[in-house]
Formats: C-alpha cells, structure tokens, sequence
C-alpha cells in the first residue's frame, strides 16, 4: 500500500496567478452545426457554467454554408450563414476563433474531400481568387461587427495542413495561401489578427515563424495542436495502449517547446483533448477528468490559450450519432448532459485567480489551492489521484492541511467527487439498459447522475490550521470547500 500524504498550504503564504487557458475557447464541429438549436442552448450553458470566451470549429467556407457557390458560372456570395452563428454567439457574451477553411469547390483545384460533410481540402486555383474571397468576407465582418470587435477575433488559415487527410498540398503551397490570406485579411485593417499554421502534433512551427519573418508576411500569434497520442502517429494501436506509454507531463513537454517556436507571439493550442479519437470510451469517464486536470494545470503560465476539442457530441465528422455514450469527444453528450470532465472544469473555475503553493504532492497525487482575494468567501482547493492506462493506481488516504490567519475559523468543509461512483452518468445509462434514444424522464435521471455534488466532511481545527482527512478514489478528480467565519476571540 502507497503511504499516506499529508499536503500543506499556507493560505497566507505567496501567491501566483491561475491563467486559465483551457477557458479560453472551446471546439466545435463544422459550421452548419452552429445553426442547430441545441447546439446554441448548450454551447450557451457551457459558456455560463465554465466560463469559455471563443469557440473554434471547421468548415466555414464550405459549400454547405453557401459562402461562396458557383452557379451559371457566376460566383454567388452569401454570409448570411456566417452572420446568423455570429450574431448569436455575439448575443451570449462568446466570439470565434475562425478557422478559415475548407475550399469553396468552384475555387478548389481538385475534388479531394474529407469527413462526411465533404469539406475539400485541395489548394486553390487560383491565390488571388481566393484571396478576394477572404477580403470580401473579413470586410464583410468588419462592416457588420465594427473594427473593435473583429479585431479580437483569432483568424486561422486553415486546419492541421501538415496531414494529408486536411490538405492536398506541400508545405510550399501551404505558406502560399498563408501569405494570399493575411495579405487579404491585413488589406482590411491591420488592426485584424491572422496567424497559424494551425498544424498537428506542434508540427511547422519553426519553419512557419522563420517563413513569415523572413518573407515579412504578417503573423498575429502561432496556432497548433496537440494531444497525449499524437507520439504514435499513425502506430497501429488502441488509445489505452498509447496512453500507457505516453508520459503525463507529453502536453507540458510539448507547449514548452512551442513556446519556444512562438517567438513572443501569443500562443494557441486550438485543439487539445485526452486522446483524438473520435470514438474513444474514455472521453467519457472519471479518466479524462483527471488527466484533462491535469494537463490544463502544468501548462497554465505556458500557453495563452487552449480549446477543448470539442463541447459537445452534436459532432458529424463520420456520421451522426444517436448512442447517447459513445466516446465522442464532448464536453456534454447528445443531450447536454455533461460528462465528468464538464464537472472537473466546474471544479477548476471554482479555484478563482490565484493560487498558493502545495507541499507533499507525488507522481499521482496533486493539489491546487485558490485563494480568493476577499477570503472570507471560501478557500477552494482541487486535488486529484491520477495515473496512465495499466499504471498501478489505488485509493490514497490525504490529510490535507491548511495554515491559516487565526482571526478566521472553518465553519463547514465539503468535498466533492467525480470517480467510478460519483458524477458517472454514463454508468447511471448503463443500468437504464443503455437505450439508445433516452426518454425525457431518462435523460432527468442522467442528468441527476452527472452531478458532482459537494457533501459535508469532519475537518479537525486548531489555532491557525484545519486539517481535512480525504480519501481519494483512483482516476478521480476532488474538490474540497471550506467556508470560513471569523473567530470569536
């Protein structure tokens, strides 16, 4: 049996910031998705529980949102689509890191195409026709939305073009239509924000920022992706098997090294997840709570901005889905229930701005405290108890113990849980029988189920310090709360 932890903290001690990145954006599907209502109600609820400012998702100029169609042969422009996503993430309070991509076909140069709503991924004809197409829908924008506003919109040329399911073209042809679009998009205002290359797997970055410096060709920030199985590429194996033997510092390894690359441009991480496959049983556990905890926490002061691929599993790259657990990549399945790592973000948002140092952590065990800067509104500590696929883990016994001024007193501490047993709702559907169209009263019921609710546990108090005994299931993530009141001496 692992020996007992004691983890300390002095609330009182030195502070650092909590950055926040993965509340930064969050990833969605494709375009036309964004029209459908409930998407719109539950990217609203996202927004409201976690806190996300941007939402980023594919295919925006696709012939599906008839941004630009050939017809006669006479280009036909329409950014009515565009307009209707845009005036209703504007509407919740939300903006969007646009990806600029795929290829209208009446410009594209081959019929390629990728995912079940048929985005091409061909180069253009023709540069400068693309070019005046993205000048005429950034002008379009700025004219409708105002300067202020579309110039805090991230603007990507295009999605992961170093994979050759996204893009037909070299690398060549790629920093040719990175140049055609932030020339385009630069001739509208300079004022406008353009960057990439948007690749996987922190691929380019180097020869991205050397090209852009060395052709003087405009670049706002440095965008990539990365995920703990991006090591084994193509490697013909399942996702616990690369996650067994992906180290659980990959993503901070990872960020350090595209920090690097980044050149003091802001940093963009727009897709991350606990693995990038899209039909992955994990996404739907305690697992990918705590390993997202995790994750998000050893890159909080490295990267400006992370984006959880994807909110929700309304999500038709291969097809529609109707299984309500599927392993699909959201935050919230079909029906807006969310899943533990939904939860485990709740619990991350409650830790507030800053943070003080945690003594007595190991390689599964880790503890972040948050300080709030009126104190007496309640100290929030997360911690979780984590290890890869078919790495030994068990229940750990954790004293967690708080120094604190002692003109204050813990009132009540709770604690909350996402583990095997609680906020599981995916086992709540499994002994429904696991239907496959829930009814209203079934979805309630799992909805009840994906809770992670805060009960109240015995605390010890002296002069100066409470003590918390927890036990910490294995892959779980916890959060304690500790109301305080002042003394009466």
């Amino acid at each position: 049996m692992p020996d007992d932890l004691v983890l300390s903290a002095d609330l009182d001690g030195p502070v650092r910031p909590i950055h926040r990145p993965w509340a930064w954006c969050v990833g969605s599907d494709h375009a036309t998705t964004a029209l459908r209502a409930d998407w719109q109600a539950q990217l609203t609820r996202a927004h409201r529980d976690l806190g996300f400012r941007y939402v980023r998702f594919h295919g925006i100029l696709d012939d599906d949102m008839g941004t630009l169609i050939c017809q006669d042969d006479e280009p036909l422009y329409s950014f009515f689509n565009t307009d209707r996503i845009f005036d209703f993430l504007l509407s919740i309070g939300m903006k969007p890191v646009v990806e600029l991509s795929f290829m209208p076909r009446t410009l594209s140069s081959g019929n390629d195409i990728v995912f079940h709503y048929q985005g091409n991924i061909t180069p253009p004809r023709d540069l400068a026709q693309w070019g005046a197409l993205i000048h005429r829908l950034v002008a379009h924008w700025v004219e409708r939305y105002g300067i202020d506003e579309v110039s805090q919109w991230p603007l990507e040329c295009w999605n992961e073009p170093n994979l050759r399911a996204f893009w037909t073209g070299d690398q060549a042809a790629y920093f040719a239509l990175y140049r055609a679009t932030a020339d385009a998009i630069k001739a509208v205002d300079p004022r406008l924000q353009v960057g990439g290359p948007v690749t996987a797997g922190n691929a380019w970055l180097d020869d991205f920022t050397g090209f852009c410096e060395r052709e003087q060709v405009a670049y706002d920030f440095v965008s990539t992706h990365y995920y703990p199985t991006d090591p084994f590429g193509a490697i013909d194996t399942d996702t616990i098997t690369q996650l067994e033997h992906s180290p659980p510092d990959v993503m901070r390894t990872r960020a350090l090294e595209a920090r690097a690359s980044a050149r003091g441009k802001p940093l963009y991480y727009t897709e991350w997840s606990i693995s990038s496959n899209p039909r992955d049983a994990l996404h739907d556990s305690a697992f990918a709570a705590a390993l997202a905890t995790r994750i998000v926490m050893s890159v909080d002061e490295i990267v400006d901005g992370y984006s959880w691929w994807t909110f929700s599993d309304l999500f038709e790259e291969n097809y529609f889905p109707s299984v309500p657990y599927h392993g699909g990549f959201g935050l919230m399945n079909l029906y807006g229930v969310p899943k533990p790592v939904y939860r485990a973000f709740e619990m991350l948002r409650a830790l507030g701005d800053e943070q003080v140092a945690v003594t007595g952590t190991d390689d599964h065990v880790l503890a972040w405290v948050g300080r709030r800067v009126d104190i007496d509104a309640g100290t929030d500590v997360v911690l979780i108890n984590q290890a890869m696929p078919r790495h030994a883990i068990e229940a750990r016994a954790v004293t967690l113990r708080l120094a604190h001024d002692a003109g204050r007193v813990p009132g009540t501490v709770t604690v909350a849980r996402i583990d095997e047993d609680h906020a599981n709702p995916e086992r709540a559907w499994r002994a429904m029988g696991a239907p496959e169209y829930p009814k209203p009263a079934q979805v309630d019921a799992l909805m009840d189920a994906s809770l992670a609710i805060a009960e109240p546990t015995d605390f010890a108090a002296t002069p100066g310090f409470v003590e918390v005994a927890l036990q910490l299931a294995p892959q779980s993530v916890n959060h304690v709360r500790i109301a305080w009141q002042r003394s009466a001496a």
